[in-house]
Formats: C-alpha cells, structure tokens, sequence
C-alpha cells in the first residue's frame, strides 16, 4: 500500500499564495542565510513559524516593510490553511543544505 497525501483544498487561496511565496523567497539560495541569521539574531528556533511571523523576519529577509504583511496574510487564513501552511514551512526548513542546517545547528535544536 502506497502512503498519498489527503489533498485538503484551501480556503483563502490569494492570501496563502501570497504567503507561500513570501517563504520560497527567503528560502531563495541568495536570502535563507540572511533569514536564519536573523533567526539567531531574535532567538527564534527555525521551527517556530509563528513567531517568526510575529517578529516580521520573512519581511526582513525578503527586504520589505512594513513587517505586519506576513503576520496579516498568516492571521487571515482559516485554521486548516494555516495548519497546511505550518507544513509547507517545515518541509522547506528541512529541505536546507545540510551545510547551512550544521551551521545553524543551534536554530534547529529542541531545547
């Protein structure tokens, strides 16, 4: 038997687009050093998406102001898409280079 993934449709479909791609972008090559080093900064653990959220380090790694338009975009979405945007995160958090994820070993620690 094969695992699939239960396809759950999403409700406030431009504000999860809009923030998905604000996440794709500070994972860019050229921005996720500059995002998880303003994770260290702030003492944020890279898992915590709502605090980063809340401390507006998606706009700073994307270079834009004001910091509330993740947090807004975020608070929106109705609570399954935000559960399925917590995943979306934590899949692109796992996906780093293995380089960057030793050198921020800390961000990625439990405790």
């Amino acid at each position: 038997m094969i695992f699939e993934k239960a396809e759950i449709k999403v409700e406030r479909q431009k504000e999860f687009d809009e923030l998905k791609n604000a996440i794709e972008r500070a994972f860019a090559a050229d921005k996720v050093e500059r995002f998880l080093n303003r994770m260290q900064s702030m003492d944020v653990r890279v898992r915590d998406l709502e605090s980063a959220l809340a401390k507006g380090i998606l706009e700073y790694a994307n270079g834009v102001k004001p910091a509330i338009i993740c947090r807004a975009q975020y608070e929106a979405l109705t609570t399954s898409d935000q559960a399925q945007m917590r995943e979306f995160y934590l899949s692109k958090i796992e996906e780093l280079d293995p380089a960057l994820r030793t050198k921020f070993k800390k961000l990625y620690q439990y405790y």
